[in-house]
């Protein structure tokens, strides 16, 4: 597997997908099988675009910033900051691709950013 080559994968799919065109996403980033873990999305690759076409329709102003991105042996993992109309959230996502550099899985959290942190801290 190639680490470098994964990262990149999986930043491009997820933004493709983010950004409204998660068919296209599907048919250049993802293997035979999709196994999907977000309790909100149906399993598989029809599921996947459905929910991300629906969210294209209801938001189409929001974007996506991508963090981090660590990779380990077939996962890529992908810290995001995303921006909705009234909300901002921080999300980590993981992908686990196939021996054919496909991405064959994936699951993730979302958490919003809230106006104020005890800590002082960003939640980057």
């Amino acid at each position: 597997m190639d680490l470098e080559e994964n990262k990149q994968r999986a930043m491009a799919f997820y933004k493709m997908a983010y950004e409204g065109n998660p068919k296209e996403a599907v048919a250049r980033y993802v293997g035979k099988t999709y196994l999907q873990h977000n309790p909100h999305v149906q399993d598989g690759t029809e599921g996947f675009i459905a929910y991300f076409e629906r969210m294209q329709d209801e938001f189409p102003n929001k974007s996506i910033r991508f963090v981090r991105c660590i990779a380990e042996g077939d996962l890529v993992a992908l810290h995001t900051h995303q921006v909705w109309p009234e909300e901002e959230y921080v999300t980590m996502d993981f992908f686990r691709f196939d021996p054919e550099g496909k991405i064959c899985e994936h699951w993730d959290s979302i958490q919003r950013i809230p106006d104020h942190s005890e800590n002082g801290n960003t939640m980057y």
